[in-house]
């Protein structure tokens, strides 16, 4: 998994700042097998976010990050490639 921090875009003076946000994404081509949490679950650092199946090797995608899961973008069958984008949590 990779795991990259968004920062939004700055504001301008007087405007609240949004938290910043951690993309998980696909580091290689796989199929999505599993997915064990849903929009809105709380997550915890290296929970298990979904498991990808390569070459008959399961894959597990682990959350680096404590927060929420903002954006799913992955369902069960679901083939990625790599760095596609897999969830955002906030």
């Amino acid at each position: 998994m990779t795991l990259r921090r968004v920062a939004p875009a700055s504001g301008t003076a007087g405007e609240t700042k949004e938290p910043v946000v951690a993309e998980v994404r696909a580091e290689m081509v796989a199929n999505v097998w599993r997915v064990l949490v849903a929009e809105g679950d709380p997550v915890a650092d290296g929970d298990t976010l979904v498991i990808l199946e390569s070459m008959k090797m399961e894959i597990p995608v682990l959350s680096e990050t404590s927060g929420v899961v903002a954006k799913l973008h992955v369902a069960e069958g679901d083939v990625v490639q790599e760095d596609d984008l897999i969830a955002v949590i906030d």
